[in-house]
């Protein structure tokens, strides 16, 4: 990694309490702060994409990559100016033959003296001067180190990434937990509309049913005190004597042949209708309430939608809107390329 990788793209300098956009470009927070008090909308200094968050996460990876990279340079610099003023530092001696290490063995990866450069341990190897062999090191530890680098970046960025794609999972299920409650409560509004009509036309019949039942129990009872006077008064006749008898005979009899009644025990349809109250009585409902839902074999898929297209909440249609992109997360199912929006099948 470069010394322009920790610099930042606004003051060219090495970045101060790094914050980092949804873009994955990253800024001094004071250097965007003063950026955007310049501008009419808040977007990326590089890329120009308009920004949700008015105030950006810090980017603690590149904070730390970015603090360690300034102790680097305090520690270079506080070295070059200590070799300028110290002397020159003693060249460690062979362990074996007790005299200095000036080469470098190619072939044993190792430190060794004149001395043991003629050995016959060493004999036909490569050598090199110790001060060209550490330059030559140091590049390729260089070479190496920058890939891992640039990995590091990546996975910076897939980490916020993944960090906005869960806090945006968890909005995904707050707002489907909403929509679901909303149908349910209209098809409960729907229920209780029909259980209290249901309910009140059973009451009306049974209200009706009892007030015909009560009309005829006290025409019923009327007749039976009329039938009770007309005994007694009968009764009373067959104790007097003779000729009583003879006189009211025929005023009696057709008082008693007018007391012939032909009343029913209980008239039909006296009783609720039971039948027309339960019957199918799920499956009537569940016909009515078809009028207030629908129904499609295919709906549209609101995560493959591009960032410039609103998908209703019931998934039936598409509506184009000047929406801030950076509110989308960059999922591998959206169409960010094409004004489209894929369709599924419907399944339960």
């Amino acid at each position: 990694m470069s010394n322009l990788d920790f610099n930042c793209p606004v003051c060219l300098e090495v970045y101060k309490n790094p914050v980092v956009l949804s873009c994955c470009h990253s800024f001094c927070k004071a250097c965007l702060q003063d950026w955007w008090t310049q501008k009419v909308t808040r977007e990326c200094p590089v890329c120009k994409r308009r920004s949700s968050r008015t105030d950006p996460p810090c980017n603690l990876v590149l904070k730390n990559l970015c603090e360690a990279f300034s102790q680097q340079l305090t520690l270079g610099e506080t070295s070059a100016q200590a070799s300028e003023q110290l002397p020159e530092q003693p060249v460690p001696l062979c362990p074996q033959h007790k005299e200095k290490l000036q080469l470098y063995c190619v072939d044993h990866h190792q430190l060794v003296c004149l001395v043991c450069r003629d050995s016959r341990a060493h004999h036909r190897h490569r050598f090199s001067p110790i001060d060209e062999m550490a330059q030559e090191c140091r590049e390729q530890l260089r070479k190496s180190l920058k890939p891992q680098q640039e990995l590091l970046e990546d996975l910076v960025k897939v980490e916020i990434l993944w960090d906005g794609t869960a806090e945006h999972i968890k909005q995904q299920g707050q707002h489907t937990e909403r929509l679901i409650q909303r149908q349910f409560d209209q098809m409960r509004a729907f229920l209780q509309r029909e259980e209290q009509t249901r309910i009140r036309a059973l009451r009306t019949e049974v209200e009706q049913k009892t007030q015909q039942m009560d009309r005829s129990r006290a025409a019923l009872k009327q007749e039976q005190t009329k039938l009770s006077e007309t005994i007694q008064a009968t009764e009373a006749q067959l104790k007097c004597d003779d000729v009583s008898l003879l006189q009211n005979y025929a005023p009696d009899m057709k008082i008693l042949d007018k007391s012939d009644l032909n009343i029913e025990p209980l008239p039909s349809g006296t009783l609720v209708n039971v039948a027309k109250h339960l019957g199918n009585l799920s499956f009537n409902i569940w016909s009515q309430m078809k009028e207030i839902v629908s129904y499609t074999p295919v709906v549209l898929d609101p995560n493959t939608a591009n960032p410039f297209l609103t998908v209703s909440d019931d998934l039936q249609s598409v509506q184009y809107n000047e929406t801030d992109t950076a509110l989308f997360i960059d999922n591998p199912d959206r169409n960010n390329s094409h004004l489209m929006v894929f369709v599924c099948l419907y399944s339960s």
